[in-house]
């Protein structure tokens, strides 16, 4: 049976920025310190994952067939099944996304969901009161994630049928016509990059390097720790106690 299509252009391109957003914004996480100027860059990979979610989840209900939440295969029945079979060496074909991608998926967007919330507050001058739960969204997010790319690997050396590459063409195999989608979604597609590109001009926009602030909605976030002002306060520290010292020679 030849391969037809059942992920729409918008679900893959979504798909590996979703994947370059979470591994640039935890890398720099992991890599840079906190109050290096370059720190700024994680909180700004941050929110343009948020926005991308946002976008997922809009097109979760109007998307086509597969992109639909309600074609996720989400009963814990299903779960346990898949599991077994994929155990045993059995195979049931999931046109969609079968109950263990299901399920990943939704616990990413729950925790990117989380990570976003979190980092806001934390930049809104609450760092010290959410930076344990951010840390624990963010490391739930990586397990969740080892596992998926686990499981899709897992799943490829048990039934060898090209699931691996369905993210990149879209295709599956085994996947009877009525099953597959009549258009990759092109337009919405590019209009999905379109809003992403603009987005992100409204970051770099709103984005000062030097104070490392971004205005955000009306909001203004410190993403980092500005050394300009501890400089100056340093120099305005400096210059006092200069003053009390020409201030006691006088005396």
């Amino acid at each position: 049976m030849k391969n037809r299509l059942v992920y729409d252009l918008p679900m893959r391109v979504f798909h590996w920025l979703f994947t370059a957003l979470f591994i640039g914004a935890f890398l720099i996480a992991k890599t840079v310190d906190d109050e290096s100027p370059a720190f700024s860059y994680h909180m700004l990979a941050g929110f343009l994952l948020v926005f991308t979610v946002l976008l997922r989840i809009v097109w979760g209900f109007v998307g086509t067939k597969y992109s639909r939440f309600s074609s996720f295969a989400l009963h814990p029945k299903d779960l346990i099944s898949y599991f077994t079979t994929m155990l045993s060496g059995e195979k049931r074909k999931w046109a969609g996304h079968n109950p263990a991608s299901s399920w990943a998926s939704l616990a990413m967007f729950a925790c990117a969901l989380g990570l976003g919330v979190t980092g806001y507050l934390m930049a809104s001058g609450q760092k010290e009161t959410f930076e344990d739960l951010h840390e624990l969204f963010a490391n739930g997010f990586l397990v969740v994630v080892l596992m998926h790319v686990a499981g899709v690997i897992l799943h490829s050396l048990r039934h060898r049928d090209g699931i691996a590459l369905s993210m990149i063409h879209g295709e599956k195999n085994e996947v009877e016509a009525h099953d597959s989608i009549s258009s990759s979604g092109m337009g919405v597609a590019l209009l999905f990059v379109g809003l992403v590109i603009t987005f992100s001009s409204y970051l770099v926009r709103n984005f000062d390097a030097q104070k490392q602030t971004l205005n955000l909605f009306g909001s203004t976030l410190q993403l980092g720790e500005n050394e300009g002002d501890e400089s100056g306060g340093k120099e305005s520290s400096q210059g006092g106690d200069n003053r009390e010292e020409r201030e006691k020679d006088d005396d």
